[in-house]
């Protein structure tokens, strides 16, 4: 007996084809996807800080003493864009933000921004030693009374908010800020 010869089907051949190519193309993005995984997880192992969340809303009015003993309000900075930061210092992460944000400061204040650092529940004789070690330049102000922890909301030191022109929060960071945060996140709504 003779064996016949059964052709493959054609639609069959293409379909198989169209799977194998599939298959490929779906393994590539996968091992691209871990690719850039991994990518974010050592970036983000290099840089421990917080990422900041966006957030829309008013910026509380708050009037506190400065460090030279002058009434101050956030008010009276309408207009420039501010970066609110409450901090003491008896807080690690604060002081390890200090020089990143005297840097920042530095570099965007002819820019229309401004820093100002908000001790919470320290006095002037405990924070002007502080000021001098760091060399900071910034506005200090004093809130012996945590006040801006509960206008802003929070419990966490160092938290940080970004303040637009228009008096309102756009960014928070809650813990340390880097350099690279700073410099990915502020700049834009410096510029505006």
């Amino acid at each position: 007996m003779m064996e016949e010869k059964v052709k493959p089907d054609s639609g069959r051949y293409i379909a198989m084809m169209m799977i194998g190519v599939g298959l490929i193309a779906i393994g590539i993005m996968f091992m691209l996807i871990l690719n850039n995984r991994e990518k974010a997880a050592s970036a983000s192992s290099a840089d421990l800080s917080a990422v900041p969340a966006e957030m829309d809303f008013p910026a509380p009015e708050l009037d506190l003493v400065a460090l030279n003993g002058v009434p101050v309000s956030l008010a009276d900075y309408r207009g420039s864009v501010v970066l609110v930061n409450l901090w003491a210092t008896w807080c690690p992460p604060c002081r390890q933000e200090m020089p990143t944000l005297q840097a920042f400061y530095d570099r965007y204040k002819d820019d229309g921004f401004v820093l100002i650092a908000i001790d919470q529940e320290e006095t002037r004789e405990v924070v002007q030693p502080f000021v001098e070690e760091f060399d900071l330049t910034f506005p200090i102000w004093l809130d012996i009374d945590y006040l801006a922890q509960r206008e802003f909301k929070t419990m966490s030191l160092p938290s940080s908010y970004v303040v637009d022109r228009n008096g309102r929060v756009k960014l928070m960071w809650i813990g340390s800020i880097s350099k690279a945060n700073l410099e990915l996140y502020v700049p834009d709504i410096i510029l505006e």
